[in-house]
Parts: C-alpha cells; structure tokens; sequence
C-alpha cells in the first residue's frame, strides 16, 4: 500500500536521485577507462570534400520531407533575430547573429548526424530518430558541449558589440540606410569590417577545431568529453588544408543559404549536417 512520506524522506530521496544523475552524466562525460585516450585520424584531400557533400546531398534527398519539417526552424530564428534587430536597435548585431549559425551549427546539426548514422546502418530515417538522440548514453555530454559552442557565440556577440562601439558606434544607428551608408561609406566603417572578419574567422577556427568530428564521434561511440574534443582537434591539425576548405565551404553555404530571409537555410543547414557525418567518417577510423 502507498504511503505518504513526510518532507524530510522526500527531500532525502529528491537528493539521492540528483546525486545518481550527477554521477552518470559525470560518467558520460569522463568516458570509460579504455576511452581515455583520443581516436586515430587519417588524412583526407580536398578532393575527400566533394565526396562528403556528394553523401550529404544523396542523404537529404532520401529523407527530404522528415528534414525540412526538422530544419525549418532554422530560417524561422533567423527571421524572428532580424526582426528584433530591426526592432529593438540592436541592428549592429544583425550580421553577428547571422553569423552564429556557423558556432551553433554543429550542435544544431546533432539530429541530422543521427539520420546519416542510421541510413548508412541499412534503416529509413525519419525526423523521430533525430529527436531520438536524447536517448543517447552520451546525451549529457552533447549537451555540455552544446554549451560550450553557445558560451563562444555568446563571446563573439561582445566581442561584434566591442567592435561597433569603437568604430561607429557607441550610439545605434538613426535608419537601415544610414547604417549601411556608415558601413560601406566610411572608413570607419571598412575598419569594423576587415577587424569583424579576422576576430569572427578567429572565433569560427575555434569552433571548427572542437567541434567539426567531436558531435558525431559522441553519437558513435563511447567515448567521453575530452576524447571527443581532442580527436577533433587532432583531426584539424592533420589536416589543416582540407578542414580550412570545409570551414569556407560551410561559410559560404550559410550566406548564400541567408539569402533571401534566411529560407535557404532549411536546405543548407540539412545538407551541410549529413555531410559533416561523412566527413567525420572520413576522418575517423570506423
């Protein structure tokens, strides 16, 4: 029979069961003793690159209804952050926030590694198996590492708020038109671009390095945090050439998929996602 305990029990259990998912994610994070030490990588050609977006295409085209449904949010945030940029005089960040697609994007794109993973396993993936990942045993930890790129993105936000401060700013801009015309019209607004562009290729490197084979290495095996993290790295310093290639590839997906009203991004981002799954494959032995 149920019995009613009193605070004190309760409290003690509410305790213990936190205390239990501490643990575990700490586990999840920490990895298994024999995962301690970070994957092999192979060397991959520039030539690998149009294979992989070759894959991610045929991916996207297998499951192009479940993925755009999965991916329409994408455009949706990019209108509703240009909406409060134009809104709320916040049109300096217009650009940043544009840009942080490309420091989110790889935890955004979690999802889609999943459906890659299973159709290359023989199944028929739908938008569930992308939902499907917070079942992962390595949830918590993609999700750490989510935060992680959502901490950068942060940054380089202040860092692009910095930056307009001393060059046109510190006040906000009158009009749309008179902002564009400080932009591309004075010298100080050339400064706040060539200057944006080195600190925000500085900041995309970074996410590049961390991130590019760390999410779909989590989804794939049993490794922790910092084996996924360094694995990404070493993958980067293999192969400084091709991985420069893919940050400009998915750089230049991301604008033109910007344009117009960021619509495009419901087939970029997808495209880009099931690609990064191949690539990691390339990458890491299986």
């Amino acid at each position: 029979m149920a019995t009613i305990r009193n605070p004190m029990e309760w409290g003690a259990a509410q305790l213990k069961l936190a205390a239990q998912h501490t643990a575990s994610v700490s586990r999840s994070m920490r990895g298994t003793e024999a995962d301690r030490i970070p994957s092999s990588v192979r060397r991959i050609t520039v030539a690998d690159l149009r294979d992989v977006l070759r894959k991610g295409l045929d991916d996207f085209g297998a499951s192009r209804t479940d993925v755009i449904v999965l991916c329409i949010v994408y455009p949706i945030i990019g209108i509703i952050l240009a909406r409060l940029a134009f809104g709320y005089d916040m049109l300096p960040l217009l650009f940043p926030l544009a840009s942080g697609f490309a420091l989110l994007g790889p935890a955004a794109a979690v999802g889609l590694y999943e459906m890659s993973r299973r159709r290359e396993q023989g199944a028929e993936p739908t938008w569930a198996d992308a939902l499907g990942t917070v079942r992962s045993p390595r949830f918590g930890t993609i999700v750490a590492l989510s935060l992680v790129l959502l901490a950068i993105f942060v940054v380089w936000l202040l860092a692009a708020q910095v930056i307009y401060a001393l060059t046109l700013g510190p006040e906000p801009p009158a009009s749309v038109g008179a902002f564009l015309g400080d932009v591309f019209g004075t010298g100080a607004g050339w400064t706040m671009i060539i200057i944006g562009i080195g600190v925000g290729a500085i900041f995309a490197a970074l996410v590049l390095a961390i991130s590019v084979v760390s999410f779909p290495l989590l989804l794939d095996h049993d490794v922790g945090l910092r084996v996924a993290v360094m694995t990404s790295v070493n993958a980067v310093l293999e192969n400084p050439g091709p991985m420069a290639a893919w940050g400009l590839i998915v750089a230049a997906g991301l604008v033109l998929g910007s344009i117009p009203a960021f619509l495009g991004l419901a087939v970029v981002i997808p495209v880009l996602g099931h690609a990064t799954w191949h690539l990691y494959r390339k990458v890491v032995p299986n």
